[in-house]
């Protein structure tokens, strides 16, 4: 069963190419913000940076939803390695992950752009210092966002067809 993290800072489009992923894929799409826990979305609502120990209830029901709702793609930022090894430990299979990134400038327009996201921009520097690239040994997808969505898609579609997905 294919399971797709579409991960990334805030702002870099996970949303947007996991809507459109799933068009294309006939694969439904789940908005990994709608599993934070209430705490979690007060505080960021807030510009308080969400802590490790804030991330694990929302990382677990986000491998949860991986292991129960298969096949599914879910937008998670996963910004360490730690986490996306948490979000394996407990998918329930094979889980492929699609690293959106891009210039912080743009990212940063596009988040001052959105409206009606508890996110504010200025947490931002905050996901950039805490993101960890996924490591070559990690075989994670890596998609840059000034591409665009219709190319973002084929892309990963592309990618997505010669992997295993069991």
């Amino acid at each position: 069963m294919l399971r797709v993290v579409l991960m990334g800072v805030s702002g870099c489009g996970k949303s947007s190419v996991g809507a459109a992923l799933s068009a294309r894929l006939g694969v439904p799409y789940i908005e990994g913000d709608d599993l934070h826990p209430p705490e979690n979305v007060a505080k960021m609502a807030r510009g308080e940076p969400l802590t490790d120990a804030d991330r694990w209830p929302w990382l677990d029901r986000v491998a949860e939803t991986l292991a129960t709702r298969a096949p599914a793609i879910v937008g998670c930022s996963a910004l360490k390695r730690i986490y996306r090894d948490r979000l394996r430990a407990g998918a329930g299979g094979a889980l492929h992950f699609v690293h959106l990134t891009g210039d912080p400038a743009l990212i940063a327009a596009r988040m001052a752009a959105r409206k009606g996201h508890y996110m504010p921009p200025a947490l931002l520097a905050s996901q950039l210092a805490t993101l960890e690239p996924p490591g070559p040994d990690e075989g994670a997808i890596t998609l840059y966002i000034a591409q665009s969505l219709p190319e973002m898609v084929a892309t990963v579609a592309a990618a997505l067809k010669g992997l295993r997905h069991d």
